[in-house]
């Protein structure tokens, strides 16, 4: 998979056809609300087996029911495609 930093106009381009994610300071974001922190960290657990076979690790926060991610791919400085990958994975996860 390609590691390079895509360009602002190629990322707006993906960004349109991935549901739920947005720019946020850079890096592909995503806000989840669940029914509780039992919920909420069983999604975590799922999204850390992903990440961690893709070696390829969310910047994270949990409080309670609430989950926020963000995806950059630091070594390139910025988004590549590992981490439009990772958001649709995560999508996959819930059903999307």
């Amino acid at each position: 998979m390609n590691n390079e930093k895509l360009s602002p106009a190629s990322v707006n381009k993906k960004l349109l056809k991935l549901e739920h994610w947005c720019l946020s300071d850079n890096k592909l974001q995503r806000a989840l609300v669940f029914a509780d922190f039992i919920e909420a960290f069983g999604f975590m657990s799922r999204v850390a087996l992903l990440a961690e076979a893709m070696n390829h690790h969310p910047e994270w926060s949990n409080v309670y029911n609430r989950v926020e991610i963000y995806l950059t791919t630091h070594d390139a400085g910025g988004i590549t495609e590992l981490d439009f990958a990772l958001a649709g994975r995560i999508n996959g996860l819930l059903g999307e």
